[in-house]
């Protein structure tokens, strides 16, 4: 029997992709099959389950359109296991392939019948050379997408879709929240030395200000000989508190989300309409 009891169940999955398309899809349909036999309503995957590639040449090489092979055995999967799949960052041959030869990083939302419900493009691209990191130039061969969703209703809460780098900008967040999210999402492929220093914290804050559940998925481990990535999975309520972790190595983790305390935190604080939007925006 699952360990908490059905309801507002998610599960995190933390995975390594890496190019071989194939191993991933074994890797994260086994997860997926796992969290649902334990009770998850809604199941999350990282950025980059699809693959990782070793190269953005790669990369472009290796994508598809939304009505490919991957996006169709996800919606397959989703429907035999009757969750609701969050594909944290798909590499997508968008309608605009043929004229930029650039793809979108796509976060997908399926419901439980394997129908595409919501389709985020990452609006912030991932340009950095740190220190004792890759460079990486995500915006090289990537088109930004070019607008927020509405969060989406689904049986765990209002869902708003991010990607990855997105955690860095509060005001995309602040902006779900307004709309209505009770959840945030943002399934990343964090860099081992920012993971270390920002993850994190970043994610509680997310949590914090917002007053909603924070759900990440999160690569982990050595993709290819230039890559690697933190880990970390977790799940934050609105209070900031971590409800569920993952460590290193594939894998997965379960939170229950109870959005009576949401509400209830956010009348006991109700930070949000103490806002001065006429002043700062």
């Amino acid at each position: 029997a699952p360990a908490v009891s059905p309801g507002g169940v998610v599960a995190v999955v933390q995975v390594t992709s890496t190019a071989d398309k194939e191993h991933n899809w074994q890797q994260c349909s086994a997860l997926v099959r796992r969290a649902a036999e334990r009770g998850a309503r809604a199941v999350f995957l990282p950025e980059g389950f699809d693959f990782i590639g070793d190269s953005p040449q790669q990369s472009l090489a290796l994508a598809e359109p939304l009505h490919g092979d991957i996006v169709g055995r996800y919606r397959q999967l989703a429907k035999e296991c009757d969750v609701w799949l969050s594909l944290g960052g798909f590499h997508e041959r968008g309608q605009d392939w043929d004229s930029t030869g650039r793809i979108y990083n796509c976060h997908l939302l399926l419901d439980n019948s394997g129908a595409v419900v919501a389709a985020y493009r990452k609006l912030h691209l991932f340009d950095a050379a740190l220190p004792g990191a890759p460079a990486l130039s995500e915006s090289s061969f990537t088109n930004p997408g070019r607008e927020l969703l509405p969060p989406v209703p689904t049986p765990v809460g209002k869902l708003g879709l991010a990607v990855c780098y997105d955690l860095r900008f509060p005001e995309l967040a602040q902006a779900l929240r307004g709309a209505g999210a009770q959840i945030l999402t943002f399934p990343s492929a964090f860099t081992v030395p920012t993971g270390a220093a920002h993850w994190e914290v970043l994610l509680r804050a997310r949590a914090i200000e917002c007053q909603c559940y924070v759900v990440a998925a999160a690569q982990t481990g050595r993709h290819n000989p230039g890559r690697a990535s933190f880990g970390h999975s977790l799940v934050a309520d609105p209070w900031g508190t971590v409800v569920a972790q993952c460590q290193e190595g594939p894998g997965l983790c379960l939170a229950q989300l109870d959005l009576t305390y949401l509400e209830q935190v956010r009348q006991n604080l109700p930070v949000h309409s103490h806002r001065r939007g006429d002043i700062y925006g």
